[in-house]
């Protein structure tokens, strides 16, 4: 029996110390770990602070462009207008035509009708060492 008891004792003393070896190991295994995951969160909170940072200055970027995009499209339009012809219609050119001819036979008439414009030829003829007039 006590043979029995000695070589039971002895096996559960080197369970024991294979337990305590296993539990020892396990907690080594569980540090090294821990310590990966806080510095893995901490760079990764790092990053993500980096990458918040670098996101505003690309929105201030991408909001300064679109400003100056919309600055550009603006005045393209305006130049567009100024620039490419516009084909009249075919009622804007028959006023215009009408309105010149109309034009052209009012003054026609008034050339005719009037003589205010008659010019009467006065011939003078002025000497070049004085400054008589001597008229022919």
């Amino acid at each position: 029996v006590e043979s029995d008891f000695a070589t039971n004792l002895a096996k559960e003393e080197t369970e024991e110390e294979d337990a305590q070896s296993s539990y020892d190991q396990m907690t080594q295994e569980n540090k090294v770990t821990t310590v990966a995951k806080e510095q893995d969160a901490k760079y990764k909170v790092q990053e993500s602070k980096s990458l918040d940072t670098t996101i505003a200055e690309v929105s201030a970027d991408r909001g300064t462009s679109n400003t100056e995009l919309a600055a550009v499209d603006e005045y393209n339009a305006k130049i567009k207008d100024r620039c490419v012809a516009k084909p009249e219609t075919y009622e804007d050119r028959e006023a215009k035509r009408e309105a010149e001819i109309s034009g052209l036979k009012q003054a026609l008439s008034v050339l005719e009708d009037e003589s205010a414009f008659l010019q009467r030829k006065r011939h003078a003829r002025r000497s070049f060492r004085g400054s008589a007039l001597i008229a022919q």
